[in-house]
């Protein structure tokens, strides 16, 4: 959900992440390819007690969805940044203008 609606309007898309959704679904077919053995490295981390495979919660998001929400996030601050300067504004009160 969050990685699909998006990825319908590609002028949308772009100008959220940078990235044509093509350009993204290669980025993440490469980050698909080396993230097994980090993960397993992880999730069966022997410098603990606990049992194989218990090193932590399982992710809610798949990796492209993570990676479209590191991107978001990214942008968030970007534009944050962005406005406080414009505006001459402490990041407190842009935070808050956002938030109420």
């Amino acid at each position: 959900m969050p990685y699909a609606r998006p990825a319908r309007g590609p002028l949308l898309f772009k100008s959220f992440t940078g990235l044509a959704v093509p350009e993204f679904d290669v980025i993440v077919k490469e980050i698909e390819s080396k993230y097994e053995e980090p993960e397993r490295k992880r999730l069966y981390n022997r410098k603990t007690e606990s049992e194989v495979g218990a090193a932590g919660r399982p992710f809610k998001l798949i990796v492209k969805e993570r990676f479209f929400l590191m991107l978001l996030v990214y942008y968030f601050r970007l534009y944050i940044c962005v406005v406080r300067t414009s505006f001459d504004l402490d990041k407190s009160n842009v935070y808050r203008d956002i938030y109420l």
